[in-house]
């Protein structure tokens, strides 16, 4: 028997903002890449069978937010302005019960 989450998903992408935009990233752009590599492919979905990015991962909360950086960071860093990237993805679960992922954290 299998059961379901809603989840929070937060992502931040951290450095220097372009001078021309005064962005780090555009919000929309950044809205369209977590649409397409995360939302789309795992909502309402069966995270254990239906998600080709998860195959083989327990679907854990500290092991989804892991993969959702994974997914996420190469279109990330394309999409931010220079010396910035995509730096924590932190998925909630519940209020309380969340994980962080931030692999370059100094």
């Amino acid at each position: 028997m299998w059961h379901g989450h809603n989840y929070l998903l937060e992502v931040t992408v951290a450095g220097e903002p372009d001078p021309q935009t005064g962005y780090v990233i555009d919000l929309g752009r950044l809205k369209s890449i977590i649409r397409q590599k995360i939302l789309d492919p795992c909502d309402h979905k069966n995270l254990n069978e239906e998600v080709s990015f998860l195959r083989g991962i327990i679907p854990s909360t500290e092991n989804l937010v892991k993969a959702f950086f994974t997914e996420l960071e190469e279109e990330v860093n394309k999409a931010a302005s220079n010396n910035s990237r995509l730096y924590s993805v932190k998925l909630y679960e519940t209020e309380r019960n969340f994980a962080e992922y931030c692999p370059y954290r100094v």
